[in-house]
């Protein structure tokens, strides 16, 4: 098994964070993990990504020309990265700032993950709904995984992020893929 995921979105959306996650997640479950964060003038505003490969053998480079999966976050995310992903595979989409057609080459998933964020208390756990999502769609991690990841990376005694994460990703978790 090796899963190519590419992540996107804009400076603030917590792109890093959610490849960092899945690659903290990988390692747990001693799987072999790349995580190629792209920094530079992305943060400021403009479309930000990173590249994660999850294998149970060994991972010859940490770039991704064709995606299993795209986690897409907003419309020029979408526009850009598009074209990487590769034919019948899955396209997980931010509805709240992005639309796409549904097309025989793709397998979509849409949903409204920053208004669901909204919904939760903090826009800023739009990426864990996404997460959530991804993780109910491909099962190529464990969710209980994911939970001990947040454990470890989470502030020293700030409950709430955890709690508020934990809840996020239960809701993009719990979407019906069709």
């Amino acid at each position: 098994m090796t899963e190519r995921i590419i992540i996107a979105g804009s400076g603030g959306q917590g792109v890093m964070l959610l490849g960092k996650v899945l690659a903290e997640t990988a390692m747990l479950e001693g799987k072999q993990v790349t995580y190629l964060p792209a920094y530079g003038p992305e943060v400021r505003g403009g479309t930000s990504h990173c590249m994660v490969t999850i294998s149970d053998e060994e991972i010859g480079s940490p770039y991704i020309s064709q995606a299993d999966t795209l986690i897409i976050l907003n419309n020029p995310s979408l526009e850009k990265f598009k074209g990487k992903l590769r034919n019948k595979g899955l396209l997980i989409l931010n509805s709240s700032l992005a639309k796409s057609e549904s097309s025989g080459k793709t397998c979509l998933c849409q949903f409204p993950f920053t208004d669901m964020a909204i919904k939760l208390g903090n826009i800023k756990v739009a990426n864990m709904v996404a997460l959530g999502c991804y993780l109910s769609a491909r099962k190529t991690l464990k969710i209980n995984d994911v939970l001990q990841v947040f454990k470890i990376m989470a502030p020293a005694g700030n409950l709430r992020i955890l709690e508020i994460n934990e809840q996020a990703l239960a809701e993009g978790a719990g979407l019906n893929h069709g």
